[in-house]
């Protein structure tokens, strides 16, 4: 009897558990075509969302293209919208002296002053990454900037220019780095010193105080440097422009001293100066001076004065065809960071610095 009770329990219990193995198979599979009919939806979903965002993207493409179309008709004569998007605050503060290529006077600092109305400086984080960048801006102290908005066929760009290494010689304008182009844009490229906030600080520059900046770019080795690139012959003699030497005259120092005292009690009012000590300065001096700075017609044709104690000149472009004998005494100004620094070169090619002062001559 208790054999038979022993039996009913156990089937009772099998058939139980056959019970609920069947209830949990059924809500497995109720729960996996629901999950299954949630996939299919969410993919529909997403590909509905996709075929907008196609499109989207064709309608603002289409869009762009019109807007280009219109941009680069003849009404509007061919102009784009660029602007400047920061200020190039520079050690020279005029054209004369201003290295003819980048990288030659280490010692060449300059800030770039970005405008955070149009470059958040979140823009500029992970440049400091970088050694070098590339520098797009505007050859903004032209005398042939009204060109610039004339008719192309009206506008008599030179098609050829003086090249300094070839003594006067011209090449096309496309084979040179002259700043008078077409389309006033300098490129250049620049040491990174330090990122702060809305402002780089670079060095090795060739860009005069107030330049406008278009565009920066970080420099890559791996493919903005080129190994075998070519250049004629004429590119590559850097010693046409090197000077024999550069001297120092006695007074120099404690007339450097002496400015760069009344310069720092003006600085301290406004912006900080890119250079820590007089020393620096000196180098500064040193370096831009080791290469003729001079424009091709005064070293081949100096200016012609009628007294010698007037022989003071600030260097400029002269395409003057006249004959001018050279005097002995003729002296040259360069003008770094507002400071006007007096010096003389002779026949053999050394240049002599006499003193600095703080006026610019007129």
């Amino acid at each position: 009897m208790a054999a038979t009770k022993l039996l009913t329990i156990s089937i009772a219990l099998a058939a139980l558990s056959a019970s609920a193995v069947s209830i949990g198979v059924v809500f497995w599979r109720r729960k996996t075509r629901a999950d299954e009919e949630k996939i299919r939806e969410l993919e529909k979903s997403l590909k509905a969302a996709l075929q907008n965002c196609g499109a989207e993207r064709q309608g603002r493409i289409r869009a762009q293209q019109a807007l280009r179309k219109v941009a680069s008709s003849s009404d509007s004569n061919n102009s784009y919208p660029l602007a400047p998007i920061a200020i190039t605050r520079s050690c020279f503060s005029m054209r004369n002296g201003t290295p003819r290529q980048p990288l030659i006077v280490p010692l060449a600092k300059a800030c770039l002053v970005f405008d955070p109305t149009r470059v958040p400086p979140a823009s500029l984080e992970g440049l400091e990454g970088y050694s070098h960048c590339w520098i797009i801006y505007v050859f903004h102290l032209n005398t042939n900037l009204d060109k610039s908005w004339k008719h192309p066929s009206r506008s008599k760009f030179k098609a050829k220019v003086k090249v300094p290494r070839l003594k006067g010689e011209r090449k096309g304008v496309f084979a040179t780095r002259s700043p008078h182009r077409p389309c006033p844009i300098g490129l250049t490229v620049a040491k990174i010193d330090t990122v702060d906030g809305n402002k780089v600080f670079i060095s090795g520059v060739d860009l005069v105080d107030g330049t406008p900046v278009l565009d920066i770019k970080p420099y890559l080795p791996y493919c903005d440097s080129i190994p075998g690139a070519m250049v004629p012959d004429w590119v590559s003699a850097d010693n046409m422009l090197a000077v024999t030497s550069v001297n120092f005259s006695h007074d120099f120092c404690a007339s450097l001293n002496h400015c760069w005292s009344r310069k720092m009690e003006k600085t301290k009012k406004k912006e900080i100066s890119l250079y820590t000590s007089p020393t620096e300065f000196q180098n500064l001096i040193q370096q831009v001076l080791s290469w003729d700075i001079r424009s091709l017609s005064q070293r081949i044709r100096p200016h012609k004065t009628e007294n010698s104690s007037m022989n003071n000149v600030t260097l400029e472009d002269d395409d003057s065809e006249e004959e001018l004998h050279f005097p002995d005494d003729i002296v040259y100004h360069l003008i770094l960071e507002g400071l006007n620094i007096s010096y003389k070169i002779d026949y053999d090619g050394n240049v002599h610095v006499e003193k600095v002062d703080p006026c610019i001559p007129n």
